[in-house]
């Protein structure tokens, strides 16, 4: 039933599927590497922000719909409504560090390492403190 409803919404042009141009495809990998959430993001994440940001510059307001922090933190970053819909949502811009568990080096957010150069143990991340 709701494979073909999907279906008729397409044919109606009540929903189009499209895919970002390439241009903001990039745009949104560079906000993303930014933010320090690249790597908690998916291709379709990425494709997603990356309409959302065309759509935006094209003249509308998208909104994304998401609880994800990592997809809402970039569409804030990039001016990008959001909504939640079960947490509350990010309420600022979140700046990540990495962090190694066991001896408590820190790494940069876009650190392509996943393990700590000093002890071998698998990074972690989290949001810097606001001062």
């Amino acid at each position: 039933m709701v494979k073909m409803r999907f279906q008729t919404a397409i044919e109606s042009n009540k929903v189009q599927i499209r895919t970002p141009s390439p241009q903001y495809a990039t745009e949104a990998k560079i906000a993303a590497s930014k933010a320090g959430d690249y790597h908690k993001l998916s291709e379709t994440d990425l494709q997603l922000l990356a309409l959302a940001f065309e759509l935006k510059q094209q003249g509308t307001t998208p909104q994304i719909v998401t609880d994800d922090y990592s997809i809402q933190n970039v569409a804030k970053q990039l001016g990008i409504e959001f909504s939640a819909q079960i947490t509350f949502g990010i309420k600022r811009l979140l700046e990540w560090i990495r962090y190694c568990p066991a001896c408590h080096k820190q790494y940069p957010a876009d650190s392509k390492f996943k393990e700590c150069q000093i002890c071998g143990t698998n990074l972690k991340r989290k949001p810097k403190r606001q001062n």
